[in-house]
């Protein structure tokens, strides 16, 4: 093989090799996708999930909602074989009751610590690191 068959079939495989690493990864961002949910339970709070009106859609990889008194949103993954991440997370920075803001910190928090989820009996369950249920959403009414 000469140096220059040699250097085309290297490019051919590195891109044979990207185009499936980007297919990986648009999988796995959309596990979620087209899907809209209401928090209906959590692990911290006394506040009752339901009161809060805190929210979460997902679409093209993209994670949005309400999370109490302000909208949020960023990125996740989550891939069929139940991992799941938050990245690059902003929120609008109105204030609100005392209650409310509350809820919204224990959100945000539960939130950006979750690493896995499953969705079962028509709920989404977001899991912490330790495999213990942290945020629990019901669908949300259309």
């Amino acid at each position: 093989m000469t140096r220059a068959t040699q250097l085309l079939s290297s490019s051919v495989c590195g891109l044979i090799l990207m185009a499936a690493l980007v297919g990986c990864a648009h999988t796995a961002t959309t596990a979620l996708d087209e899907t809209r949910w209401t928090l209906a339970g959590w692990s911290i709070s006394s506040q009752h999930a339901k009161d809060t009106g805190i929210t979460a859609a997902f679409s093209n990889g993209k994670i949005t909602g309400h999370s109490g008194v302000n909208t949020y949103g960023g990125t996740y993954a989550a891939t069929t074989a139940g991992t799941f991440s938050v990245a690059s997370l902003y929120m609008t920075e109105m204030a609100g009751p005392e209650p409310l803001m509350r809820a919204e910190r224990a959100y945000m928090t539960l939130l950006e610590q979750s690493v896995s989820y499953k969705t079962r009996d028509g709920r989404l369950t977001l899991y912490d690191q330790g495999g213990n249920e942290s945020l629990i959403f019901e669908p949300a009414n259309k």
